[in-house]
């Protein structure tokens, strides 16, 4: 199989949807030199192994398709190929394939669709930091001086290229190997899945006592939650004690992968925490009513949402506890009969 390099000016300008990325082994810019790579024959593949930069979708497969001199007719070739990585140079398991692609010249042809209608989209499962085969299948053999696939022609990388060339029979080859100059300016358009930014963030308070009296101690359980979909990084935990409590102690503890910041501490509660999907904090303090307390106690704890998520149901992002006073001592101070 013979190769001929042939050098010139590319003049293309690519849009990015915002949500998108495109993967790339080739150096390629507008106005630099790239090599038209001819000498395939109906049959032949000319393939790049792509890591994909997150998780998503395949949605979109690029091809720089250039002759000399430019201006030649449209080509329809054989068909388009992803694949899994398989072992370099052969691919692995077929994935999805676009049949007849028509390639003009002088353009990067960008393919989104399977059907000559574009009707059904493409749309290929790819997971971060896997590597995917895109390759194109020749229908004909492109003339000398093409159109056919380019290369960067600044070096070619290792595992990156590859070839199915019939010499004979069919094989694939790293493209290194065979003497090509450059990466294939042969691309992906990934549509990365993007994480959700909501969260639902609770938290309930509640006492073991349902009243008081003055002068004894008082329990309170506060129980936050985040039922997802997000992780919640850096939210903060609050409770300032009401005047009538004091020596506030409270001891905390993690349930399904949630991890204190501190698993106890003295006075109000100003706790950073993070919480994963369906993980819980419970902080169980003790504190001691006034001895001259005459009324019932109100306390409200709370969860503060972090910056760059929004919480779904915000109500229930505090909760409040009011214990009376016990029976018999509301006529205390003088106001009995």
């Amino acid at each position: 199989m013979k190769f001929i390099k042939l050098s010139y000016l590319l003049f293309v300008s690519l849009s990015l949807f915002a949500a998108e990325v495109v993967v790339q082994n080739d150096s390629l810019l507008d106005n630099t030199t790239g090599g038209i790579q001819a000498g395939f024959v109906s049959g032949e593949q000319a393939a790049v192994w792509l890591d994909a930069p997150c998780d998503g979708n395949m949605v979109g497969v690029q091809f720089l398709w250039r002759s000399l001199n430019g201006g030649a007719p449209v080509s329809i070739e054989d068909r388009i190929q992803i694949s899994e990585a398989g072992t370099f140079p052969t691919p692995g398991l077929l994935l999805d394939e676009i049949v007849g692609p028509v390639m003009t010249d002088g353009v990067i042809n960008e393919f989104r669709f399977k059907d000559e209608n574009n009707v059904i989209p493409l749309s290929v499962p790819v997971v971060s930091g896997e590597t995917y085969v895109v390759a194109l299948k020749f229908d004909h053999a492109p003339p000398a001086t093409g159109p056919s696939v380019v290369n960067d022609t600044d070096g070619c990388q290792a595992g990156k290229n590859g070839i199915n060339a019939l010499l004979p029979p069919l094989t694939w080859f790293s493209s290194c190997a065979l003497g090509v100059s450059g990466d294939f300016v042969i691309r992906a358009v990934v549509d990365c899945v993007a994480a959700p930014s909501t969260v639902d963030l609770s938290v309930t308070k509640d006492s073991l006592l349902p009243s008081y009296t003055p002068g004894d101690d008082i329990t309170y359980s506060i129980v936050v939650n985040n039922t997802g979909p997000s992780v919640a990084t850096s939210a903060t935990v609050i409770d300032f004690f009401p005047v009538e409590l004091s020596n506030v102690t409270w001891v905390c503890s993690g349930q399904n992968g949630a991890v204190c910041s501190n698993t106890s501490g003295v006075g109000n509660i100003t706790e950073s925490v993070n919480l994963p999907v369906n993980g819980s904090l419970t902080y169980d303090a003790i504190a001691t009513t006034d001895i001259n307390a005459t009324a019932m106690i109100s306390n409200t704890a709370q969860i503060v949402v972090p910056n760059g998520l929004t919480d779904t149901n915000p109500s229930n992002n505090s909760s409040t506890k009011v214990v009376p006073i016990s029976d018999g001592l509301i006529f205390m101070n003088g106001f009995e009969n």
